[in-house]
């Protein structure tokens, strides 16, 4: 098993390549969740994750020769970067499905990419197939597990009292060497894990004790959608962790948006599970000091607009509600008047009087509006309603 001399070990190896990251009180969001919050910005990390640590610690120890990988994309990247860096040749295998970003981010970092498979687990079959090359694995191997184990080293170093570390999980290779080092030096931190609901193995095999086999449903933490947990990996996790939680996907898209705008970071879907579970759970965290490990900012861009309007909704600035009225001239000026006179923004209009549920005669208009807080909605909605409408609020 990894050890905190390992760990160590590979902090001195890797640190002539990587940034050391900072830890920064966010004031915001102490405020929002009540907990003393510190966020580690593995976001500011060389090709943007964590992932670039334990690559240069496995890689660094091969020496020479020819490296392949698996990865959707974190872990693509870092071990391109790595290879390059090292003055070695990668061999990237993605599955048929990856998005062009991420395919075309690991080619800029000097890897060749096989596209091979449907899954994830199909190309990473494939690559243990190829001969020639020394396979780096994603997280089930002790040197990269070191490797990821010095991000909490540098918290140790950065911070006194901390009553609680909130770590992304996937396979398990950034919590188990974060739980390693801070456990070894602080027994009384909790180190808990954080997965998707959508993708919840690490959750399942520490409650049974064993690996336990997933199939990952869609998720916005991608990065974390991971259907087994390492073999090695969860030995430490049973050893040291403390409890794994999982968040939905609602909570993941509010996170997402309030990094943005609270703290001014882009955090991809798996590096923001970290604050949803703060924000599931405030009441078990309220006061207490609690560091987030935001380990990834590498958002595909083409769905970052979709990612801000679900959070949009989910935290209720967004709300959509249909109203049925008569169908003659003036009720949708009359409609989008009450609005405008609480001060609520329509995004969208969308007027059907031909659907199959309404009475002849009578029209319904869809509204996509932004409001200020869940009581700005209330307040629009109980007028339109005192006026007569039928009004229903979409989820």
């Amino acid at each position: 098993m990894v050890t905190l001399a390992d760990i160590k070990a590979a902090r001195a190896l890797v640190m002539p390549f990587i940034h050391r990251t900072p830890l920064l009180r966010s004031g915001s969001l102490s405020g929002i969740t009540g907990a003393d919050v510190y966020i580690k910005a593995e976001i500011l990390q060389k090709t943007g994750s964590f992932k670039v640590r334990g690559a240069f610690n496995k890689i660094a120890s091969i020496g020479k020769g020819n490296v392949a990988a698996a990865s959707m994309g974190n872990h693509a990247q870092a071990v391109a970067f790595a290879a390059r860096r090292l003055g070695m040749h990668a061999l990237i295998v993605m599955p048929k499905t990856v998005s062009i970003v991420k395919e075309e981010a690991t080619r800029g970092y000097g890897a060749n990419v096989e596209l091979y498979g449907e899954n994830f687990q199909e190309a990473l079959d494939h690559a243990l197939t190829l001969d020639g090359y020394t396979f780096v694995h994603a997280y089930d191997d002790e040197q990269v597990i070191a490797g990821q184990g010095t991000v909490c080293l540098e918290i140790d170093d950065d911070l006194d009292g901390i009553d609680a570390v909130l770590v992304p999980v996937g396979g398990g290779g950034l919590i188990a060497g974060c739980a390693v080092a801070i456990k070894e030096a602080f027994p009384k931190t909790q180190v808990l894990g954080v997965q998707a609901q959508a993708a919840p193995s690490a959750f399942l095999s520490l409650k049974e004790g064993v690996p336990v086999s997933t199939q990952p449903l869609h998720t916005l933490a991608d990065g974390i959608a991971v259907g087994r947990v390492g073999e090695k990996t969860l030995p430490l996790i049973k050893k040291y962790v403390d409890e794994i939680l999982t968040v939905g996907e609602e909570t993941i898209a509010m996170s997402i948006l309030l990094f943005m705008e609270r703290s001014k970071f882009v955090v991809e879907g798996a590096g923001a599970v970290g604050l949803a579970a703060l924000i599931e759970n405030k009441e078990r965290f309220r006061g207490k000091r609690v560091v987030l490990i935001a380990s990834g900012g590498n958002i595909d861009l083409t769905l970052i607009d979709r990612m801000i309007y679900k959070g949009l909704l989910t935290s209720g600035r967004v709300v959509v509600f249909e109203v049925t009225a008569d169908d003659v001239p003036g009720r949708l000026e009359a409609l989008a008047g009450i609005i405008a006179s609480h001060r609520g923004n329509i995004l969208n209009v969308v007027h059907d009087r031909l659907l199959a549920d309404l009475p002849i005669g009578k029209t319904r208009v869809i509204f996509i509006v932004e409001t200020r807080r869940p009581a700005h909605l209330d307040e629009i909605v109980g007028e339109i309603e005192a006026r007569g409408y039928e009004v229903k609020k979409r989820v």
